[in-house]
């Protein structure tokens, strides 16, 4: 159900679509909340995932996601329900972040030092806009050290697959170059995971742990490219003891 790894007391989870009990088309493990799936199998999912990571899922934050670079200083667990309306989120508090995506790219960061991790949902648009170096600046508000923070990618849709018009490549690449790239079949395209990375990299971030699945081309994970009406994968940063 999930692909997970741990750094110096930072932990980083990524689901996959297997181990829910959601049906088609959003069959199994669908972990969003505004797809249009039950939302007590919603519910169940969330918990399900977060059992199987040691977790409490009254303990997990999420975000209503909007495409934008808005960050959420986080301070307490949420209130059923509710969630705040950004594309980043940032803690000091011991609460896990999650990030909800179907192709785009989920960018997890941690400074176990300063007891502060980040989340942030990249899609083309939150990329452009700037939402990596926003979550950054805000963990290093709390305390956090660009230079010991660990940051991981997880599945998204590969530069080779990401088919985007030309004149879209253009305007994205003007701002983030390292996200120019051409399909496997010779078409303008985009690398979102490529321009996070440049991204981090400017900020200062050297250490990012990069996914080598593309949702596209993968079953095993929900791709709205491939499917449209599907469910949505989860990615987890949360603190705590290596062996939690």
């Amino acid at each position: 159900m999930t692909d997970r790894f741990s750094s110096h007391g930072a932990h980083f989870a990524f689901t996959d679509r297997w181990g829910g009990v959601s049906t088609v088309p959003y069959g199994e493990l669908n972990l969003g909340g505004a797809v249009g799936d039950d939302p007590a199998h919603v519910r169940e999912n969330r918990a399900r995932a977060a059992r199987s990571l040691g977790l409490d899922p009254a303990d997990v934050v999420w975000m209503n996601q909007v495409h934008g670079a808005d960050v959420a200083v986080v301070t307490a667990r949420q209130p059923d329900g509710e969630a705040p309306t950004v594309d980043a989120a940032v803690t000091d508090r011991p609460l896990a972040l999650a990030v909800l995506t179907a192709d785009c790219t989920p960018v997890l960061l941690a400074d176990p030092v300063a007891g502060v991790v980040g989340a942030a949902h990249a899609g083309r648009p939150g990329l452009a806009a700037g939402v990596v170096p926003a979550v950054v600046r805000a963990m290093v508000g709390l305390g956090a050290e660009p230079g010991r923070i660990t940051a991981a990618t997880g599945p998204a849709v590969c530069g080779r697959c990401y088919e985007v018009p030309a004149e879209l490549r253009a305007e994205v690449a003007a701002v983030v170059p390292a996200a120019y790239a051409e399909t496997s079949w010779g078409t303008p395209a985009l690398d979102v995971a490529a321009g996070v990375a440049a991204q981090l990299a400017e900020a200062g971030v050297t250490e990012l742990v990069r996914s080598s699945v593309c949702t596209l081309e993968s079953t095993d994970h929900f791709s709205y490219r491939r499917e449209q009406r599907t469910g949505r994968l989860a990615s987890y940063v949360w603190l705590g003891s290596d062996n939690s």
